[in-house]
């Protein structure tokens, strides 16, 4: 699930995105202040809009992606029970951005500048992440943005394909996660050998 607020452009109206998938055919079903986004086909809800959100929650000082919080999930539950709205929210609230291990390199089949990448962020399998830094290096810790991560520049991080190998996720640079003072030139960055594996990256 991804969140925004940003009252001065949009209003005071809570955006969030349920799927980063795209919606074929919208159909709009409103109950009081909330108005879902459903796929025609399906009638599956992909989104909804919250209007006079901060009546429903305290939204100061929010003014773009907000972070979620099980407190803030269940305010937002309220706030659609309040409104009449019947949906299961079922959201995911580990951590986007965390440490990650380089584990192997190898060189993608159809490009010379990409590498193709299995690297350790938890105690599952390895993520397969293709890469094109020219300074990824078996061994690294990184920062990893996984699949469902928001960007500062508000990219959404889905699974993809690169030149045709799957990529699920991002290792991401100094200037990508808005470092301030992160040089401007194209690598990730190295985080200590000391971090620990797993544990969530706030820059």
């Amino acid at each position: 699930m991804i969140v925004s607020y940003n009252k001065p452009h949009v209003g005071d109206t809570l955006l969030v995105q349920l799927t980063t998938e795209p919606v074929v055919k919208v159909e709009l079903e409103r109950h009081g202040d909330v108005v879902f986004v459903k796929e025609g086909a399906t009638g599956e809800v992909k989104a909804f809009n919250l209007f006079n959100a901060s009546a429903y929650m305290n939204l100061d000082g929010i003014n773009g992606n907000v972070e979620l919080s099980e407190e803030f999930v269940d305010t937002l539950k309220a706030a659609l029970t309040t409104c009449g709205a019947s949906l299961d929210l079922d959201v995911d609230l580990t951590p986007k951005f965390v440490v990650g291990h380089v584990l192997e390199i190898a060189d993608h089949p159809d490009a010379d500048k990409l590498h193709i990448c299995q690297v350790q962020v938890d105690e599952a399998a390895p993520l397969q992440i293709v890469c094109g830094a020219p300074n990824v290096a078996e061994g690294q810790k990184v920062v990893v943005a996984k699949i469902g991560a928001v960007m500062p520049s508000g990219t959404v991080i889905v699974e993809s394909k690169l030149r045709g190998v799957e990529s699920y996720g991002m290792m991401c640079s100094a200037r990508e996660l808005d470092i301030p003072n992160a040089p401007q030139v194209r690598g990730i960055l190295i985080l200590e050998d000391n971090v620990e594996v797993g544990a969530p990256f706030h820059a």
